[in-house]
């Protein structure tokens, strides 16, 4: 259990005001991803965290992993991969969504490293497209890649919020990434670091993201791989309680 799972609505509202602009917002979600990218040299596992802008209005100044809103284009993409079908799944959860939704959200959160922090995920190669947001990856010859892409969490904003996210947690490694740059072209991420675990756990998180922190850690523990066919952790409001459940 964490500190989130049961938790009333009015109460998540304190702890999350900081993290979110309260107030009337829209009653269906957005899909949105987010990437976990994991280093494993050196001994000790290390994870990308950036800080957001304090001009947001969703998370400002917060620690938190590279991810957006998915644009329905990315599912167009040309992949030097495929998307594993059981991560596949695990994205649709049964929603009604389609496959080709289901690889734009996977795209997105590849989409969204580069955009935010600067690194291509993919295999080198010639790759060209018309799809806005991938110029990049032509520019510096990477084919996104999906196949290596592990599910680790979802999470549904809760009502009240200026903005709602149906997100869903991909993890990579950072042997996946084919080109670093400097920084990302957007800079919506300030003070990329990589951190250990303990560190990352430190720094100022927004609630959702410290919990699922927390969850991952647990998990590398027994499955540092980060198998296909075990539980996740989906996050939501169901009867003005926040749940967590494993799914």
């Amino acid at each position: 259990m964490t500190a989130l799972d049961g938790i009333g609505r009015s109460e998540l509202d304190v702890k999350e005001s900081r993290d979110f602009a309260l107030g009337p917002g829209p009653l269906r979600p957005r899909d949105a991803a987010t990437l976990i990218l994991l280093d494993h040299s050196g001994g000790e596992t290390r994870v990308l965290m950036g800080k957001r802008a304090s001009k947001h209005a969703f998370m400002p100044g917060k620690f938190v992993f590279p991810g957006g809103r998915t644009d329905p284009t990315d599912g167009r993409v040309k992949v030097s991969g495929a998307l594993h079908t059981a991560v596949e799944q695990r994205i649709i959860g049964g929603t009604r969504i389609t496959k080709t939704r289901a690889r734009a959200i996977a795209l997105s959160a590849i989409r969204e490293t580069y955009e935010e922090a600067g690194l291509l995920i993919g295999t080198k190669g010639a790759f060209s497209t018309n799809h806005e947001g991938w110029h990049g990856f032509a520019e510096h010859e990477v084919q996104p890649n999906l196949e290596k892409l592990r599910f680790v969490a979802r999470a549904i904003t809760p009502p009240g919020r200026v903005r709602r996210y149906d997100t869903r947690f991909l993890a990579a490694w950072r042997d996946d990434v084919a080109v670093e740059l400097p920084e990302g072209p957007t800079l919506e991420l300030e003070e990329l670091a990589w951190m250990s675990l303990a560190q990352a756990r430190a720094t100022d998180l927004p609630a959702i993201t410290l919990s699922i922190l927390s969850d991952l850690e647990e998990r590398l523990k027994h499955d540092p791989d980060l198998s296909l066919d075990a539980p996740t952790p989906f996050y939501r409001m169901i009867r003005n309680r926040f749940k967590r459940d494993l799914v």
